[in-house]
């Protein structure tokens, strides 16, 4: 059984951390690696380095939206791919263990199970503007 009195505060404690976990994540690509440095690593991937600069906007945007609670259930769905294409491009091949040599699909893979949680879940308390098929919080 569901509380409804604490669920949407517990959609938003899981909003938050997943925005503030996107907004480190791109903080390391642009304050650490650079911009350009990641355009490079995507190079080397066999990527479009103009993809690192799109995905950088993505995740930075994500964050944000996260955060402040602008349509999250749509944000969250939307920040999926990012996540499946690290597995596929980079950590895939590294085993499961985000432990492993070049870090396994662990860590994205449990990352994405958050975001579809917070989607199917509801943008939760305090967001600025809900995603329109949502179901009034009350908040």
């Amino acid at each position: 059984m569901i509380d409804s009195r604490t669920a949407p505060f517990a959609a938003l404690v899981l909003r938050l951390a997943l925005g503030v976990l996107f907004l480190a994540h791109v903080g390391l690509k642009i304050f650490v690696f650079t911009p350009a440095g990641t355009a490079a690593f995507f190079g080397s991937l066999g990527l479009p380095g103009w993809l690192a600069y799109v995905t950088i906007a993505w995740e930075l945007l994500g964050a944000v939206a996260l955060v402040l609670g602008v349509w999250p259930r749509l944000v969250a769905v939307a920040l999926i791919p990012i996540l499946l294409g690290a597995i596929v491009t980079v950590h895939g091949s590294a085993g499961f263990f985000f432990t492993n040599a070049n870090g396994g699909w662990e860590f994205p893979a449990f990352w994405i199970i958050g975001l579809i949680v917070l989607a199917l879940a509801g943008d939760g308390a305090y967001a600025l503007k809900p995603s329109p098929f949502s179901a009034p919080s009350g908040r």
